[in-house]
């Protein structure tokens, strides 16, 4: 997956049609679902490893920031823009320069899903 065709492929998810449940218990949608099968299971897996920390927000905001040093942030933040965690990531070639996930009601989706 080229980095153009990416952000093109990601922004065609509207609502989902099926729900898949992660190991820890998180559900996720058709559109995460296609992320994660482009090389990003480990994104899913560092989002649902959080959520003991953070479960007790009900609309959490996640946001996935590369730098051009190929290092990284995975920022959770409440409906208010505050943050809840940060985790920095060393190395990553997650294919865009940026991606958003909502998690309402124990369910992971992209924003365009919402």
């Amino acid at each position: 997956m080229n980095k153009d065709s990416a952000l093109k492929d990601i922004d065609q998810f509207t609502g989902t049609e099926q729900w898949y449940c992660h190991r820890f218990g998180l559900l996720y949608t058709d559109g995460v679902r296609y992320v994660a099968n482009h090389g990003a299971y480990w994104l899913i897996d560092a989002i649902a490893s959080h959520q003991p920390t953070v479960q007790d927000e009900p609309i959490q905001f996640w946001k996935l920031t590369v730098q051009p040093d190929c290092s990284a942030v995975l920022l959770c933040e409440r409906d208010t823009n505050e943050p809840l965690l940060s985790q920095e990531i060393d190395y990553t070639d997650f294919p865009v320069p940026e991606i958003r996930f909502y998690l309402a009601d124990g369910v992971l989706m992209l924003p365009t899903e919402y």
